[in-house]
């Protein structure tokens, strides 16, 4: 395998994170990667857990096609059609308690407008996350992620406090039938943060299933419980939908799991389809008294009318489709196939998520649930090889989890295929 461009990326790149794959990717189509040799690579991750109408979708080609030779982009005070559509289309698809909306283009800068907004409404700066969670790389959201990346760069923002994530596979919490007792965890982390807190408590910010954090899905009652402790201390509750919004889950938004509306909802990744499109939703409260207050987020591409347009085409495949209903058929499958794995394998200790988003953890067998890091490592360089990507994630005091998140369009033979793959590389791996 020709790895020379390897060479060139060691000499002229910013090494941004862990190592790159030793595939140089020459083109994209449907579920597949194509590598600079022509071998076809199954995508197990949507690209970067976004691409949920899989590669080169002919809608999304055509929408880009024809708004870049029309509407792109516009200086940030103007308006254009795309825009005020596709805040009616998501308004449509949402409690009626999110319905203003703002147009931008990461996940990263979602959430730092969503926090930006809760401590201006408030007239408070603390902001409680989970300790595994990851909510992007710029200074608000990096000083509430925790899972990563926190060390070597000064001081995180002020008042950024952790609770722990609800992880029914290790938690130390539990009942006296050895069953997982969220409820007192979630009050132990609360009794944590109030007596940290300096008083200034603006809002919590959490995903329904922390990705990075290791697919650990809130157990049912958790978020109304949590937005209930929110409630209580005057806090505002922002959702972090990147990558469970718009059908992932099995649901159009993961939250309609448990009856529970936010007070901020942050969406990107899955809003663009594996293009930079993001958005901040929330009421008319919110909107009114930050705006009152002189409320500024203003940035190059806030309003862009290209991502606008790319914006409305996922809602309108995504409903044509019927994706949100095959999201949830094809997480039947792939939950009955996953847990078959963890049935026949000491090695896979849990399997969790919903819907196409889905993990399991490696250990070195079941009884200890000690971390099996080099195993993990071992079977994603096999499914490489076989034709799979895979995303393992590896965390201090975790295994290796993989990360199963194919586009909402995968055809079924590709799903089965890429557990088959899965499957044999695991086989491979152990010997």
């Amino acid at each position: 395998m020709d790895t020379t461009f390897l060479d060139e990326a060691d000499r002229l790149l910013i090494r941004y994170g862990p190592t790159f794959s030793p595939r140089l990717i020459e083109r994209a189509a449907g579920s597949y990667v194509y590598d600079h040799e022509g071998a076809a690579i199954l995508d197990f991750t949507s690209g970067q857990m976004s691409s949920i109408l899989g590669h080169a979708h002919p809608d999304i080609v055509s929408t880009v096609s024809s708004a870049i030779g029309s509407l792109d982009h516009l200086f940030s005070g103007m308006l254009s059609r795309p825009v005020l559509e596709l805040a009616a289309r998501l308004d449509a698809t949402l409690p009626p308690t999110l319905n203003r909306t703002m147009l931008l283009s990461t996940g990263a800068e979602s959430n730092e407008a969503a926090l930006r907004m809760a401590k201006l409404f408030t007239g408070r700066h603390e902001i409680v996350s989970f300790d595994r969670s990851w909510h992007g790389m710029t200074h608000g959201a990096a000083s509430a992620t925790f899972s990563a990346g926190r060390r070597g760069y000064g001081p995180p923002a002020p008042g950024n406090l952790a609770l722990p994530s609800p992880n029914a596979y290790r938690s130390p919490f539990r009942a006296a039938d050895g069953s997982y007792d969220w409820e007192a965890e979630l009050a132990y982390g609360f009794a944590l943060v109030d007596q940290q807190s300096a008083g200034s408590l603006a809002a919590c910010l959490v995903e329904p299933i922390l990705s990075s954090g290791g697919i650990i899905d809130l157990p049912p009652g958790y978020l109304r419980r949590l937005k209930e402790m929110c409630t209580e201390r005057g806090m505002l509750l922002i959702l972090d939908e990147a990558q469970t919004g718009l059908g992932r889950t099995g649901t159009m938004y993961a939250f309609e799991r448990d009856g529970v509306t936010p007070d901020i909802l942050t969406l990107s990744k899955t809003l663009g389809a594996g293009l930079p499109v993001a958005a901040v939703v929330t009421g008319d409260e919110i909107e009114r008294v930050c705006h009152e207050r002189g409320f500024l987020f203003y940035t190059t591409h806030v309003s862009d009318p290209l991502a606008a347009a790319v914006g409305l085409t996922v809602l309108d495949v995504i409903e044509r489709d019927g994706l949100v209903a095959r999201a949830a058929r094809l997480g039947v499958q792939l939950t009955e196939r996953l847990v078959a794995l963890r049935d026949r394998y000491e090695v896979v200790g849990d399997v969790r998520g919903r819907g196409l988003l889905q993990g399991i953890e490696l250990v070195a067998d079941k009884r200890s649930k000690v971390p099996a890091d080099a195993l993990g490592n071992a079977v994603t360089s096999a499914c490489l090889d076989r034709g799979l990507h895979m995303n393992i994630v590896q965390l201090p005091g975790m295994g290796g989890i993989f990360r199963i998140a194919p586009p909402l369009t995968i055809g079924e033979d590709d799903l089965h295929r890429g557990v088959d793959i899965l499957e044999e590389s695991l086989k491979a791996s152990l010997g």
